[in-house]
């Protein structure tokens, strides 16, 4: 039985070097919590996001929130190990907030690979270092048993070095810029005005 593919959205990050939550911040109509919902949306059956149980504000329409549920583990991983807790009957499509240049079609070779052959974490290589990056990748179902005991193993759970160890399936991005982030505010406004530029000339 063909298992289906749910996205998870990662907006739990305290946003320290930003000085904001990340989430709430816009490109311009919408926040990179309505824009990474929306683009998940578009390719999984279902959407979760992942979150800090204080984080209360509103969740876009169809989706659900999953909290941190793993003892004695924080960050990104614990977001993810907890969702596929919840909902062991999926596949996970896991996305961080934070990426401005990701598209529609990142998400969908994503997919189209991991489908192709036996269900097996798979994520894109880094255009920088050439390291796996987890933060965009897929995490077939019952992964989470490997990837506990690996992070006891290692004494820290860090999602890189886990999809190494594991061996995941690594693709090329057809961008090499779409998985790039930002993480002060001068980015974002950086990033935000050659947005602004670039939409305004193509008027």
């Amino acid at each position: 039985m063909k298992l289906p593919i749910y996205g998870l959205l990662l907006v739990g990050g305290k946003s320290q070097r930003m000085g904001q939550d990340k989430a709430l911040l816009r490109y311009t109509a919408v926040t990179q919590l309505e824009r990474g919902a929306a683009l998940l949306q578009s390719v999984c059956a279902q959407v979760a996001i992942s979150q800090r149980r204080e984080q209360s504000y509103p969740l876009p329409s169809g989706t659900v929130a999953v909290h941190d549920q793993i003892d004695d583990m924080r960050g990104p991983l614990c977001g993810i190990l907890s969702a596929m807790r919840t909902y062991p009957e999926a596949h996970w499509l896991v996305m961080a907030c934070d990426l401005p240049h990701i598209r529609r079609s990142t998400l969908q070779q994503l997919i189209q690979h991991f489908e192709s052959a036996a269900p097996q974490l798979t994520a894109y290589r880094s255009s920088h270092d050439g390291l796996p990056e987890p933060l965009c990748a897929l995490y077939p179902a019952g992964a989470d048993q490997a990837l506990v005991a690996r992070a006891k193993e290692l004494g820290k759970a860090c999602p890189r070095k886990l999809l190494m160890l594991e061996q995941a399936r690594l693709l090329t991005q057809s961008d090499p810029h779409s998985l790039d982030n930002f993480n002060t505010l001068q980015e974002f406004q950086s990033y935000q005005s050659c947005h602004l530029e670039r939409s305004t000339y193509a008027h």
